[in-house]
């Protein structure tokens, strides 16, 4: 097969990737929004926090579903400065990471968790919705809680 490398490094450069997974938003004031809605496990969260190479303000929470959020701790702590918990019940989130992050923000809507984390970051941050739980408590699915996510940011 004879595929010129310039054509795989332009084809590599103009791929949009796929919806909801780590799916690039915007950059508004030098911070990055980055949607990770599809991640609903801590496995899924656990790659978004390793592909991060900029402090993150990490948006998570949902309906929870038994998650151990230790196989994120480690990661957590070295790359995360503040996390916004977004769900109607934030107590497994709250009884696992109190303590561990001195900046947590709980919220109930993706317009309250987008402002709450914009005003937590400074410039070079990114912004990673990446929930680590189901979406049926505030959102119809992942879809939509990664929809409303884009749209907030965009209204900044």
């Amino acid at each position: 097969m004879n595929v010129k490398k310039e054509f795989i490094r332009q084809s590599l450069q103009d791929f949009q990737g796929v919806e909801h997974r780590l799916e690039y938003v915007a950059t508004v004031k030098n911070v990055t929004f980055i949607n990770d809605s599809k991640a609903t496990n801590v496995n899924s969260c656990w790659y978004a926090l390793e592909s991060m190479k900029t402090p993150v303000i990490l948006i998570l929470g949902g309906t929870d579903k038994g998650n151990d959020y230790s196989e994120i701790e480690s990661l957590v702590k070295e790359k995360v400065k503040a996390l916004v918990f977004l769900g109607v019940d934030n107590t497994p989130l709250h009884r696992f990471f109190d303590g561990k992050i001195d900046k947590i923000v709980d919220v109930r809507s993706m317009e309250d968790a987008v402002k709450a984390a914009y005003a937590m970051a400074e410039e070079g941050d990114t912004v990673l919705l990446s929930p680590c739980c189901a979406s049926f408590d505030l959102f119809q699915n992942y879809e939509d809680r990664g929809r409303q996510f884009k749209t907030c940011v965009r209204n900044l």
